[in-house]
């Protein structure tokens, strides 16, 4: 190759480079932790995988699954793509708040949060009644330890950004037919308060799920047009909590 032309080749190369668009140094790392609300089967390419280490993080095509997560990450980096800023999906399926610490060094910590986004509470219940529990579910405990991961994540960085959704049920799929469905709903209700009073105590932001979709199922006939089975949301449905998780959230 001649110098003239490597030279040429050269300066086109650093032309090129200086007309791309570069991403912002410091952009916020966005985590959403949960169950299969949230899950929506990411990084599950093929098989299902039982850990974050086991799933795919470079699948773009499955990085976010398919539930509200995707929708808030997708609509953000296509808006801002020069933000710089990295969401993560940790849900995982039939997943309790007891599970959540059982891997919350790693799949939230270790990820070290501007925010950090949590919805959990229905598997909790949902074991219990299954289990013959009634209306002595111990909310102190469970509100105890839940407060006890949020003040570990405050620790680390006393700036994140803390976001928590309330649970919520609806009278639909085999739920309907439940002997303990009005149970089920009334603690539902009691956990989504418990949630509210951690959001004053940790000065987080509330994501009012409950509430939403109480709204959309009185003005739809079909409660299954918005949530399925009684627990997991419609495509519809996510796209509502979504939005509705945009509102409340200042990225």
């Amino acid at each position: 190759m001649s110098n003239s032309r490597f030279w040429g080749i050269l300066l086109a190369t650093v032309m090129l480079a200086l007309s791309l668009p570069t991403l912002q140094a410091g952009g916020k790392r966005v985590v959403f932790i949960g169950d299969s609300i949230t899950d929506g089967n990411w990084g599950n390419v093929y098989n299902y995988k039982k850990t974050s280490a086991e799933r795919s993080q470079t699948d773009m095509n499955h990085i976010y699954g398919h539930s509200y997560v995707m929708l808030i990450a997708s609509d953000f980096q296509s808006k801002r793509p020069r933000s710089g800023y990295s969401f993560f999906n940790r849900g995982f399926s039939g997943h309790k708040l007891c599970d959540l610490a059982a891997r919350w060094q790693e799949d939230v910590l270790d990820l070290h949060p501007d925010i950090l986004s949590v919805l959990v509470g229905t598997n909790d219940l949902h074991s219990w009644l299954d289990e013959g529990g009634r209306e002595d579910f111990d909310f102190t405990a469970w509100k105890a330890e839940y407060g006890r991961l949020l003040q570990l994540v405050r620790e680390q960085n006393p700036s994140v950004t803390l976001v928590l959704c309330t649970p919520f049920v609806a009278r639909q799929g085999s739920l309907a037919e439940s002997p303990t469905y009005d149970l089920r709903e009334r603690l539902t209700r009691r956990m989504a308060a418990v949630v509210r009073e951690l959001c004053v105590e940790y000065d987080a932001v509330c994501v009012p799920f409950d509430t939403m979709f109480g709204k959309l199922i009185r003005k739809q006939p079909a409660p299954s047009y918005w949530i399925w089975d009684g627990i997991h949301p419609t495509p519809a449905g996510h796209r509502r909590m979504a939005d509705l998780w945009k509102r409340k959230v200042r990225l």
